[in-house]
């Protein structure tokens, strides 16, 4: 089997390290000459999709690939994937299962209330919003006969030098109060296990959830990171008051519970890290947060 990477970013460079093996061949995209030449070492043939210009052999190996994995985010108004590939990839008359990579974010703000699959995306941000025009997209090259489409709706994702370990050391982390907020996480080995699991899966396209079992204020998580380390966590600062960026602050003006029980039950993950206190414990035992 052989495996292309629209995007060969921490989600992607995960599951290939842990589930490379599967496949005979490896490709996928970077950003820069300078990113393919980071990576070189790590079996993967990288080529170059963005602001330096596209490498002429993306268009072979996409041909060749059993299965393409999906995870460049979509801009302001064009998925650049979709912009550049999406005819050619409807049009390749071979079976290809496709892993897109979305966001819980286009269920919009739901007042902390759960959300399930079932439920209408009603996405407010216009990052949202993009994403969900993009599956939509991905969706509709699902119906041809040749392809199959999963696509995976991840919570915020942390792991590996991404946590809150990692920021109280670097002095970054911040302690953001808003009342009755809650999101959701995901550890990226857990990510990596849904992509190997919707690959293999054999029931119809759809849509599933990648999220933990406990949705909880993003102020505990910092504080409980702290608790491992032995450290004095930040202050409390309150969300209206508080310097963000737009970005951070479009994130604290959405509140749901994402369910992943569809991803238990069809998909059959077992999650390695079910709450972010045994994925931060996990972390702090390999030695994140620490000089």
């Amino acid at each position: 089997m052989k495996l292309f990477a629209f995007g060969l970013g921490y989600c992607a460079r995960d599951f290939i390290a842990r589930f490379g093996a599967s496949f005979d061949e490896i490709a996928g995209t970077v950003r820069s000459a300078a990113k393919a030449q980071e990576i070189a070492g790590e079996n993967i043939e990288a080529l170059v999709f963005g602001p330096e210009g596209e490498d002429p052999a993306i268009a072979q190996r996409l041909a060749d690939a059993d299965a393409l994995l999906v995870s460049i985010p979509p801009g302001v108004s064009v998925d650049p994937v979709l912009a550049r590939f999406g005819h050619r990839i409807a049009g390749l008359r071979r079976p290809q299962t496709i892993i897109y990579l979305s966001t819980i974010g286009v269920y919009g703000d739901r007042q902390g209330e759960w959300v399930d699959e079932a439920l209408a995306p009603a996405p407010s941000s216009t990052r949202s919003q993009a994403r969900l025009q993009a599956e939509k997209s991905w969706a509709a090259i699902g119906k041809s006969k040749d392809k199959r489409v999963r696509i995976l709706r991840l919570a915020g994702i942390y792991g590996p030098g991404r946590n809150a370990l990692a920021n109280l050391r670097a002095g970054s982390a911040r302690r953001l109060v808003k009342t009755d907020q809650v999101f959701n996480r995901i550890h990226v080995e857990d990510v990596s296990r849904a992509i190997a699991a919707a690959l293999l899966y054999e029931g119809p396209d759809g849509v599933f959830n990648v999220s933990d079992d406990a949705p909880a204020p993003p102020q505990d998580v910092v504080t409980f990171a702290a608790m491992l380390m032995g450290v004095e966590p930040p202050p409390e600062q309150d969300v209206a008051t508080a310097e963000m960026t737009p970005l951070t602050r479009s994130f604290y003006a959405e509140n749901k519970r994402a369910s992943n029980r569809k991803l238990k039950e069809e998909l059959g993950v077992e999650l390695a890290f079910p709450t972010y206190r045994v994925g931060l414990e996990a972390l702090w035992e390999a030695g994140e947060g620490r000089d």
